[in-house]
């Protein structure tokens, strides 16, 4: 116990504070083609995370919550700072890569939750607003139950 607390409390915070300090700001914004590749990982991240939230539709759940899902389930951060910072140091990444993966990261810890949590807001206040009953009760569903 005291060994996870000693991990999580003080290693894993200053493995990200010092990944962070070595975060490669120029190797971003050397060429356009490392600035353009930012949105592209984003595209990926929620493609490849987000896609999965489809199966959340034959759960009984609306649209805006699907969206919502893809959304927070593609947010990611820590992963790829752990993974960047791991390919740097065995030099199977280029630098500006690592850069442009670690601020689609960083752009999708910020943004897809200001874009998710309205939509989970919207669809709240309005359960039944697709037409569907929650799972053949003829009950439109609540926002106490999902």
């Amino acid at each position: 116990m005291k060994l996870a607390g000693l991990g999580y409390g003080f290693l894993v915070p200053v493995f990200f504070v010092t990944s962070g300090i070595q975060f490669n700001l120029g190797a971003l914004f050397e060429n356009a083609g490392t600035v353009l590749r930012v949105p592209m990982f984003l595209a990926a991240l929620l493609l490849v995370r987000g896609l999965p939230a489809l199966l959340y539709r034959a759960a009984g759940l609306s649209w805006p919550d699907v969206a919502a899902g893809a959304l927070l389930q593609a947010t990611s951060l820590p992963v790829i700072v752990a993974a960047a910072t791991i390919g740097l140091k065995l030099d199977v990444i280029r630098p500006e890569n690592a850069s442009a993966l670690v601020a689609a990261g960083l752009l999708s810890v910020v943004f897809f939750p200001l874009i998710a949590l309205p939509l989970l807001h919207r669809s709240r206040q309005h359960p039944a607003a697709d037409g569907r009953t929650q799972r053949g009760t003829g009950h439109p569903r609540s926002a106490a139950h999902p």
